[in-house]
């Protein structure tokens, strides 16, 4: 059943000891070895304790069942993410508008195509693990990140009174989206570098526009 709350597929506690830490890691790992080899749908707490060489017991600690594992490899996944996108949106502040943009978008990307067979396979079972929640989760934190960077833009803040929220939210929905589309259709090498050229062309031109086109020179979309 599908559902967008997360509340319902949270683990059951967070390892605190460097060992506990180990056996988590052990455990998240053997998640995506069996997803990736068998589908979500052949997934079960057996197979990943015994992939993962810990007892059914040990697993149960912290995950009640399927589920809560998929959550929680999902969780990792957008966490590092979101992450990237933050450490980006940090070292670029200051800069101008082109070359913030590009240092987020191919951080962006960078996290996405890490291991784009992991990105893949949690696509398909995000809706059913409590993925919409998460996702929104990671967008939040994403565009709470790339609108305090826009801020610094010599382009936006020597005549703005900073970014309009909207704007931002459109420039991370294209880059969340395309890149699944691209993602999706092969992922060739191609697809790959013309991805990335082209993403970043259509945030800088979209933005750049926004911002000079704002009434008074705020960044503002209607």
């Amino acid at each position: 059943m599908r559902t967008n709350t997360s509340s319902g597929f949270a683990p059951r506690k967070t390892p605190v000891q460097a060992r506990a830490a180990v056996t988590v890691g052990a455990i998240s790992e053997a998640t995506i070895q069996i997803l990736l080899k068998q589908g979500a749908d052949r997934l079960t707490t057996t197979r990943v304790a015994e992939r993962a060489g810990v007892s059914v017991g040990t697993l149960y600690q912290y995950y009640p069942n399927k589920q809560s594992l998929l959550f929680a490899v999902l969780a990792t996944h957008l966490d590092n993410v979101a992450a990237s996108v933050e450490s980006a949106c940090l070292r670029a502040r200051g800069t101008p508008l082109a070359g913030m943009i590009e240092t987020v978008v191919e951080a962006y990307l960078d996290a996405k195509t890490e291991r784009i067979d992991v990105s893949l396979a949690l696509y398909q079972c995000a809706a059913d693990v409590g993925g919409p929640a998460l996702v929104k989760r990671v967008a939040q934190r994403s565009r709470k990140a790339l609108e305090a960077m826009l801020q610094t833009a010599p382009e936006i803040s020597a005549t703005a009174k900073g970014p309009d929220p909207f704007a931002v939210e459109m420039m991370f929905a294209a880059m969340a989206g395309t890149t699944r589309h691209v993602l999706e259709a092969g992922a060739s090498p191609v697809m790959l570098r013309n991805l990335r050229r082209h993403l970043v062309v259509l945030c800088q031109s979209y933005l750049g526009a926004v911002a000079a086109s704002a009434p008074g020179g705020r960044c503002v979309v209607r």
